[in-house]
């Protein structure tokens, strides 16, 4: 495999949630976390409630790989990550606060970006004006400090419907 044109950034970070709804703003909270302790290599874009305005922005990024962080209701104890396999992602559509499918959004990228990895957090509260809880702060927290790791994997296990 050729290497990677040098111009390019090497990875992308998008970041979706809404932080004004708990849990939700994990994606959110990621990304301050981001700006607060930069990651070298990262391209951070905190994509907020409408992460399909930023499909445009990451195209023209081309990164080599990106990571979609978001709050995902996996049935699992709150602050759990998964990593979410598209065809995963699309039976899960119900239970997300977006406006558009994330599958529609990683659709879009794939002829512009190789690699995209979407890591779900397990919420534990979603509704307007709560704070986010401890589990998914911790969990938002671990996953700022696993990221550097992915060439050699961040080390969370797939989703599956029976975990």
């Amino acid at each position: 495999m050729p290497d990677y044109p040098e111009n390019l950034p090497r990875y992308a970070l998008l970041c979706v949630g809404n932080s004004m709804m708990g849990d939700d703003g994990a994606g959110p909270r990621l990304a301050e976390l981001c700006a607060e302790k930069p990651l070298s290599g990262w391209t951070v874009v905190d994509g907020g409630a409408a992460p399909e305005n930023d499909i445009g922005f990451l195209r023209e990024l081309h990164p080599k790989h990106l990571v979609i962080a978001d709050a995902t209701d996996m049935g699992l104890a709150p602050g759990e990550m998964r990593i979410i396999a598209e065809e995963d992602i699309a039976d899960m559509f119900m239970m997300t606060t977006h406006n558009l499918p994330l599958t529609f959004l990683m659709q879009q990228l794939h002829d512009d970006i190789p690699q995209i990895t979407f890591v779900g957090i397990q919420p534990d509260v979603v509704a307007f004006y709560y704070p986010m809880t401890d589990a998914v702060e911790q969990a938002v927290s671990r996953l700022h400090q696993l990221l550097p790791r992915l060439e050699t994997g961040l080390g969370i296990a797939p989703f599956s419907a029976s975990t």
